[in-house]
């Protein structure tokens, strides 16, 4: 077998044993040094990957809470609606149940109708009160008890005479176009 490099150097006398044993010591320590670090290595990036699940779970559970948390925000306007509303509502009749008069409101594409009594009818119809929906059935509450259900969620409020009237008035404003052109007198039937 052929002889290596370094006891060549020795047996022509061109390098000495003490050299070539600290030569294969500096050699072994680069070795495991290099063995060491290749586990560092792997070992970093098992750490990394570690840290990256971490910080996908950690986004995973923001957006969880913020869904839970929008959840819980509109719960919360849900029952702050229901509690003025509760707490607001007005009588339908006044007391003489002879006086019932039919209100007619929509509600979406459906009209409903209400009986309630004369001073209530006209408190509607001036725009004293609202009518708003709570559960199932409908119920009388101020005005300004409507304009903080309104902010919070305006599909609860059914009819408002008030918004009416100015939809009432654009409207008629609109039909009044003919108004500029002038009628002939001599007109025969």
């Amino acid at each position: 077998m052929a002889l290596s490099l370094q006891e060549q150097l020795l047996k022509a006398g061109l390098a000495d044993k003490k050299k070539a044993k600290q030569v294969r010591q500096q050699k072994h320590k680069q070795a495991i040094a290099k063995k060491n670090n290749k586990q560092i290595v792997e070992t970093n990036e098992a750490k990394l990957s570690a840290e990256k699940l971490i910080e996908a779970k950690k986004a995973k559970d923001r957006e969880l809470n913020q869904k839970a948390k929008q959840e819980a925000d509109k719960k919360a306007v849900v029952a702050q609606i229901k509690q003025l509303i509760e707490v607001n509502k007005q009588p339908k009749f006044a007391g003489k149940s002879g006086e019932d008069l039919v209100c007619n409101f929509t509600d979406g594409t459906l009209i409903k109708r209400m009986y309630v009594s004369q001073a209530t009818h006209k408190q509607i119809t001036q725009g004293k009160l609202a009518i708003v929906k709570l559960n199932d059935g409908y119920e009388l509450v101020p005005m300004p008890v409507a304009n903080k259900i309104a902010e919070r969620d305006e599909n609860v409020v059914v009819y408002r005479a008030d918004i009416i009237s100015q939809q009432d008035q654009q409207e008629s404003e609109n039909d009044d176009w003919y108004a500029d052109y002038e009628i002939p007198d001599d007109l025969n039937w």
